[in-house]
């Protein structure tokens, strides 16, 4: 008796056409990514006025800004999600086993290229995050720094970067600019942009790089290493004393 074969999806060629959704999408996020940029010292006075802490108003600016992106992203990413997660399902163990094995290689090396730099520091965007972190609940953070934010961060610097942009200009260059874009992105507005701050952030921004096009650019592969990174970031920040965690993450960006 024949026994079934599953096999993955054939390459869909349109998939990687921009949309008009595409770009409402990479406009909202560049829009108010850079307003916040800018102006958020501006409006910081106002949301302390409506928000019952500090805390509050960051949490709420960060679940607005993520949810709603991450809706459009999702909208205009959907039939790019249905087919990677079908192939992820056509080798379960590989995805379960890989997605561990791509976060410790993260870790391993972020920690090779923060100790090169000479200077292990926490930049200003990771130290607001576990600022955040240390009032305000996990399962309220947990929807925003792992579940819309890195799925709102592949679409942008992998999909449309890489996997979109790649069909007019070289592969290769689209990686690093995914790199130095997702680097950059992190730090940019809140303190002076130095290779010391940058390093951590771009170990990271080329595994994503690395994971999503070893996976022939799946989308679902590169977002799960990347959940799972600030997952296991979460988990650090709320069950280690902050002394201990500071210690032990040593320049690893959440």
């Amino acid at each position: 008796m024949a026994t079934a074969h599953r096999t993955p999806p054939a390459p869909q060629p349109q998939l990687y056409r921009f949309t008009p959704l595409d770009f409402t999408t990479l406009a909202m996020y560049v829009a108010i990514a850079g307003f916040f940029a800018v102006a958020g010292e501006l409006l910081a006075p106002f949301l302390r006025q409506v928000a019952p802490s500090p805390a509050a108003a960051s949490y709420a600016v960060n679940l607005l800004f993520y949810g709603s992106v991450g809706i459009l992203a999702l909208l205009a990413a959907r039939k790019v999600v249905a087919r990677d997660l079908l192939v992820l399902g056509t080798r379960p163990w590989f995805t379960l086993l890989m997605i561990p094995a791509a976060v410790i290689a993260m870790m391993i090396l972020t920690a090779i290229v923060v100790a090169a730099g000479g200077d292990v520091q926490t930049s200003a965007n990771q130290a607001g995050l576990q600022e955040l972190m240390q009032q305000v609940p996990a399962w309220l953070m947990v929807p925003v720094i792992v579940v819309a934010g890195p799925f709102v961060e592949e679409y942008i610097f992998r999909h449309l970067l890489i996997g979109k942009l790649s069909r007019r200009v070289n592969i290769w260059i689209c990686c690093a600019l995914s790199v130095v874009l997702f680097a950059a992105l992190h730090i940019v507005g809140q303190e002076a942009i130095t290779l010391t701050a940058l390093l951590p952030y771009l170990a990271m921004g080329a595994t994503l790089v690395f994971v999503y096009v070893w996976t022939g650019k799946n989308l679902m592969f590169s977002y799960f290493v990347h959940a799972a990174k600030n997952l296991l970031a979460v988990v650090f920040i709320y069950a280690i004393p902050p002394e201990l965690y500071e210690q032990l993450q040593q320049g690893v960006p959440a």
